[in-house]
């Protein structure tokens, strides 16, 4: 039946156009919207504003000037590690390059819906081997690339470039081991790994899965010669796209965020019992905000895309489709795949066992689950028999919700009220177009299942469909945060060069915001305390809490900690507008307001202290440990805190800091502090696209501060002879030098990329001899065209 299918012509063009052409649809109402209201382009809401306009903009323009260290990145990070995650190493940025940087912003519509055409048709690719016929596969195709993931993760965006991909390495898959064909699966593998090392690591995970339940349903037979053809290719794949691997595997083993394993009961039990409520119903309705929580307030339900809902056909096909074919590889995926979502440690199987609960692995089931579906429907004998009973049953379990709207309970005052929802329009919302959906679905079964275009006619439908119901969900995300992101592009776009012809650029400093958006930095190339992104360089992370900030996946250091100014060489802080009066009543030490933009007031740090300088004190751990971590700023503009070894090294230049001063930390003794810091400052800083450079003029030798995260990727110089670089201040950097006139030079090479890049280069030198060999045998082989 496989070869029959495959000697059919292939609708992959046309589904690509359909899935491309329904995406246009669904962000062009909003498009117009933002140009008429907004004056601008197509703005969302959280993580789509805050990182993936300006992240792919940056990108865009530092790629092209070419770089190694990233200052606009937080307090400065490098610039591979920081971004591989997002887009580094996807195709679809790679393809963005074409476009002027500045003009970015206006193609992140056009790249979406280009990876919902990818999408679909990689999903019709796939599905053409196990649906009957094409109609039913392109069914598949649409119904993956608008499934509720897919429109769910418009939000996060880069990974709807996982999205695209996954299906082709899929398809390959099916085609190494089933008709034997050589070459393609190394690709794709290289293809998706590159693209994101975190998701490639989930999807190892369930390539095993579907590997063995393939095999265990006899889809799969495979000797041993073909089973290590297949290690081969899947190795040779690996190292092909490892480029990037190592570097983000050497900085992520310092990032404390990705070690956080289980203890006891948390491997096998949810903390909340909401989560498996979440869980469960992220099948039957479709999909909230990504920042909400509705039916179920308790558990980790936000940004997590918890959501597996197929539009219009819903869940009946699937289930159909397991208790008609219980022992289809089909089955004994999306059961292993159920598993796994309700068992903890099963589901941080595909996140390297770490305990932060994501359902970022659903689109892999759920492409299985489009694949079940459309062969239940191509197969109407089977459908008749098994999908009614499939559809009742999915319209009473979504018709419980509605229980969450009624049951009674407790208010604040200890007043009875109905229903657990925060929003209950919202709820409403949702679940009538989720109650529309098999509404619209049960009418076509029954008036339209007999036509002979039965198919095309549902296909329609998914697509008008997804049409409306993505139409709720964007509506629902970015109108809930319009009057937050209203001012999005006249703070960030608009105020480009507005900024950078209010501020001076007579020295480096760093800046900082206040009640604006995230990100600042990127759009005006500049270090800026306030900075969203998780992949930053790991001192990062370590320094910050160490004086009372807290660093997950963004920085926010509060106001009040205005020595941590001092200390970063914090110059200016710009101010929303509609946020001065809450800035001014702060009464913040030493910020005076010096101008103005549209959007903006600008707010001078009168205690600024320039980047390098040194110090006459150093402070022990244990000393700093008695000051409170939102007050220990103070000590570090007096004292460097050193460890044991560097105090014995370095002990001669410094005095040890007496214990008295530890409790003189106000803020007479924090502008005295700066001052005295400004007078031990370095003759000369400039910030390079690899690093910085320095002049020093001191009378004797010294041991320079400069407020750089520490990175193994770094190495100095002295005088162009390497020098020692020195962790201090739990992550920041420091260099001795000699008296007299100096010449310091910081370079940073992100480390592991030269092996990975040498790796990789060799890999894919071997993998194109390896096709050579592979075309040579097939032109020598019996009846092939010459």
């Amino acid at each position: 039946m496989q070869t029959t299918i495959f000697k059919q012509k292939s609708n992959y063009w046309r589904v690509f156009a359909l899935c491309f052409f329904t995406a246009v649809l669904l962000f062009a109402p909003h498009c117009i919207v933002d140009a008429v209201a907004g004056g601008g382009y197509f703005h969302y809401a959280g993580d789509f504003n805050d990182q993936q306009i300006n992240f792919y903009q940056y990108a865009n323009a530092f790629v092209k000037n070419g770089g190694s260290f990233s200052w606009a990145t937080d307090l400065g990070s490098g610039f591979v590690n920081s971004y591989s995650f997002y887009l580094l190493g996807s195709p679809f940025f790679w393809l963005s390059m074409v476009v002027p940087a500045r003009l970015m912003p206006w193609a992140m519509v056009p790249l979406l819906c280009l990876k919902m055409a990818v999408a679909g048709g990689g999903g019709y690719l796939w599905a053409r081997r196990w649906v009957r016929d094409e109609t039913w596969s392109m069914l598949a195709g649409c119904l993956y690339a608008f499934s509720g993931f897919s429109i769910y993760n418009i939000f996060f965006n880069h990974f709807l470039d996982v999205v695209a991909l996954f299906p082709y390495m899929l398809a390959a898959l099916d085609d190494a081991v089933i008709d034997d064909k050589k070459g393609a699966f190394p690709f794709w593998v290289a293809l998706n790994l590159v693209d994101n090392y975190f998701f490639f690591a989930g999807q190892a995970v369930f390539l095993i899965i579907y590997f063995f339940c393939m095999a265990a349903g006899r889809r799969y037979e495979l000797g041993l010669r073909k089973f290590v053809r297949l290690a081969w290719e899947t190795a040779l794949g690996c190292a092909c796209g490892c480029v990037l691997l190592l570097p983000a595997g050497l900085s992520l083993l310092q990032n404390p965020r990705t070690i956080d394993p289980f203890s006891g009961y948390g491997y096998l039990f949810y903390g909340k019992s909401q989560q498996y409520g979440a869980i469960f119903y992220s099948t039957l309705l479709m999909p909230d905000a990504p920042y909400f929580k509705d039916l179920f307030q308790e558990g980790i339900l936000k940004h997590t895309s918890l959501t597996a809902y197929l539009p219009l056909v819903g869940v009946a096909g699937g289930l159909a489709f397991c208790r008609a074919r219980e022992r289809h590889p089909f089955t004994y995926v999306l059961k292993v795949c159920v598993a796994c979502a309700f068992v903890p440690v099963l589901n941080s199987a595909f996140y390297a066992l770490n305990s932060s609960y994501y359902a970022r692995w659903y689109y892999m089931p759920i492409l299985v689950l489009c694949g079940a579906t459309c062969y239940l429907l191509s197969r109407p004998a089977l459908a008749e028999q098994r999908l009614p009973r499939a559809l009742r049953l999915t319209t009473f379990l979504t018709l419980t919700a509605v229980v969450f709207a009624v049951v009674p309970g407790k208010d604040d005052d200890g007043n009875t009220v109905f229903g657990v929802l925060d929003e209950p329009a919202r709820f409403w919302a949702i679940f009538g177009m989720t109650m529309l959906g098999i509404v619209i679905f049960a009418l076509l079964w029954h008036f339209c299942r007999h036509k002979r275009r039965w198919g095309a006619i549902l296909t329609a439908a998914v697509l008008g469909f997804s049409l409306l119901y993505g139409s709720l969900h964007l509506s629902l995300t970015k109108y809930a945060q319009w009057d937050v992101d209203s001012n999005l592009i006249a703070e960030t776009y608009d105020s480009v060069e507005d900024v950078a012809a209010a501020l001076p650029d007579d020295a480096f400093y760093r800046i900082d915001a206040y009640g604006a958006h995230n990100n600042l930095g990127l759009w005006f190339n500049r270090s800026c305390l306030q900075f969203f992104n998780s992949t930053v360089a790991p001192s990062i992370m370590a320094f910050y809490p160490e004086v009372g900030v807290k660093r997950d996946v963004n920085s926010k250091p509060d106001a009040e900690n205005y020595a941590l100014r001092g200390l970063l060489s914090v110059r200016y802080t710009l101010v929303a507008k509609d946020k001065e009066t809450e800035w001014t009543d702060k009464d913040l030490p030493g910020w005076q307001r010096t101008g103005e933009t549209d959007a903006y007031a600008l707010y001078e740090n009168e205690n600024w202290v320039p980047m390098g300088f040194t110090y006459d004190c150093y402070v022990t751990a244990d000393q700093l440990e008695r000051v409170s971590e939102e007050e220990r700023a103070q000590i570090l503009c007096r004292a460097i805190l050193l460890d044991d070894d560097q105090i014995s090294a370095f002990g001669s230049l410094l005095e040890p800091l007496p214990d008295e001063e530890l409790t003189d930390r106000g803020e007479d003794a924090y502008a005295a502090d700066c001052a005295a810091r400004r007078a031990a400052g370095v003759a000369a800083f400039t910030a390079t696209d690899t690093g910085f450079t320095a002049k020093t003029a001191y009378d004797a030798d010294e041991l320079v501060f400069f407020s750089v995260p520490y990175d193994d990727g770094f190495s100095a110089t002295v005088n162009g002879e390497p020098a020692a670089i020195e962790k201090v201040d739990d992550g920041l950097m420091a260099v001795y030098v000699p008296a007299g006139e100096n010449e310091i030079e910081f370079t940073y090479h992100t480390p592991g990329l030269k092996v990975s890049a040498c790796v990789s280069a060799a890999a894919i030198a071997v993998y194109g001899v390896y096709l050579l060999v592979i075309i040579r045998k097939r032109k020598s082989q019996p009846g092939s065209k010459r």
